[in-house]
């Protein structure tokens, strides 16, 4: 019955998405011909000749959808993964159209063509949104459900089931727990009742009616993956495999596949492809359009340091960047000259003697920090980022803050969300690493944007900056 329910949800799917891709077919050729926002100048071809493409389009279509696994269940899945292959699937199917059309010598208008990608994979997104919204419905009220076993009684079971019942629009239904232990029966993990022993698992399956089972063994347990999975046999059943490993996965790990075989990828930068581009570009704009609205403020600091106290105008800071890199990072000098020839590198204090008059107005303004706008253009940092800090620090903070090393996977920032949420200066060392580390796991351009906005919003004086 079950079985059946999927099929008749892919059915309706699969049919849905036809018709919307015929729809969008024939809109594309009404908004090129018809609506008049583009001049028609060789005439209006008739519409008959263009629905016969509707054919091809809907075969073409069919076996590309099919081909990208976009009618495959997809409750765990992620909706903007979904939509991303939407996109992948018809744009190659666009390409192979154009090809057919170009080989068989049919002439076809090209805008026709444009117009049809842009609102096929708009409408195909949409009705995937309000389908997946629909069946979402339905589980949260009791509908469309699968029943699930959960071998294991570690913490990986646990958070398998926290999650789960965070979230009912999953429509997973976990009908008990079996254990790789002995006497565990009668037992409770996470409010879920262990209901028998592994090597009992196809009674148990065949009794509840059972359509996945979740492998989520603990690190003691692992040793037992293969009696487990051969006490399953061949019952039909889905099985999913929770690795305990996922606790290890930060910055963006995530599961890939090479010629088949899946990796597991515990750690990976956010910038990579495109994204670079897009995170440079957007660093050069903005650093050259600060530069050119600052340049004044800047001459006139320039003149405010050489006129108050000796020394040059700039001071040179060595500082890590990505990669563990080292680069010299460019201020406004704001203390005396040869300020740490007798004390060493030490911490700013909020009464710093070392600092001149001028300096103390420079940093709790973050004027001070103004030609790091040059270390942008050099590529050296970005607008947004973790703030860099000096290497002889360092050493001491990757001892005593896990994770520390972990915010250098990603450029050095002139302020970033740390800054923004206050933690700044001699603040809490892990409360920063945290918010480090929120940014590059969740890095986006308009993220980058929200930040920006708040590093004005909230001001650049900071009563942790001295």
């Amino acid at each position: 019955m079950l079985k059946k329910h999927s099929q008749f949800f892919e059915s309706v799917l699969f049919l849905s998405d036809l018709f919307i891709i015929a729809l969008s077919w024939l809109a594309s050729y009404y908004f090129r011909f018809y609506a008049g926002i583009i001049p028609v100048d060789k005439g209006v071809p008739g519409l008959f000749k263009y629905s016969l493409l509707l054919i091809p389009i809907i075969i073409i279509w069919a076996f590309a959808f099919k081909g990208f696994g976009l009618y495959r269940p997809k409750r765990t899945g992620s909706r903007l993964s979904e939509l991303y292959d939407i996109s992948k699937a018809c744009a190659v199917s666009v390409l192979v159209l154009i090809s057919f059309t170009f080989f068989l010598r049919f002439d076809f208008s090209r805008t026709v063509f444009v117009i049809f990608t842009v609102i096929n994979i708009l409408a195909l997104s949409l009705g995937r949104l309000i389908f997946r919204a629909g069946l979402r419905y339905l589980r949260r009220n009791g509908y469309n459900l699968r029943f699930a076993l959960i071998i294991g009684t570690g913490q990986p079971a646990i958070s398998l089931i926290e999650r789960l019942e965070r979230h009912p629009e999953v429509g997973i239904k976990i009908e008990g727990i079996v254990s790789t232990g002995e006497g565990e029966e009668g037992k409770k993990a996470a409010g879920i009742k262990v209901i028998g022993h592994y090597g009992n698992i196809g009674e148990i399956m065949r009794r509840r009616r059972i359509d996945n089972v979740f492998l989520a063994l603990s690190w003691g347990e692992h040793s037992k993956v293969v009696e487990v999975l051969k006490a399953i046999g061949d019952e039909a059943v889905d099985i999913k495999v929770i690795p305990d490993i996922y606790e290890f996965m930060t910055l963006r790990g995530g599961v890939e596949e090479f010629d088949g075989m899946p990796i597991l990828n515990l750690r990976n930068s956010p910038l990579y492809g495109w994204n670079i581009i897009l995170k440079r570009s957007a660093d050069i704009v903005f650093a050259s359009l600060a530069l050119a609205i600052a340049s004044p403020l800047m001459l006139l600091i320039a003149l405010l340091i050489k006129m108050t106290s000796t020394g040059p105008v700039f001071y040179d800071q060595e500082r890590m960047g990505i990669g563990g890199g080292v680069f010299k990072m460019m201020n406004f000098r704001s203390m005396v000259e040869d300020a740490e020839k007798d004390t060493g590198a030490v911490w700013a204090s909020q009464d710093d003697p070392r600092r001149t008059g001028l300096g103390s107005f420079l940093r709790r303004t973050s004027l001070d920090e103004l030609p790091q706008l040059f270390n942008v253009l050099k590529g050296d940092m970005s607008i947004v980022g973790p703030r860099p800090e000096r290497p002889v620090f360092i050493d001491e903070f990757r001892k005593s803050v896990p994770g520390y090393m972990l915010r250098h996977k990603m450029k050095a920032g002139i302020t970033g969300w740390a800054q923004v949420n206050g933690w700044r200066g001699n603040t809490d060392l892990r409360k920063r690493i945290e918010h480090d580390i929120f940014y590059i796991e969740n890095w986006s351009l308009a993220f980058d944007m929200k930040i920006l906005w708040l590093t004005v919003w909230k001001g650049l004086v900071n009563r942790n900056a001295y």
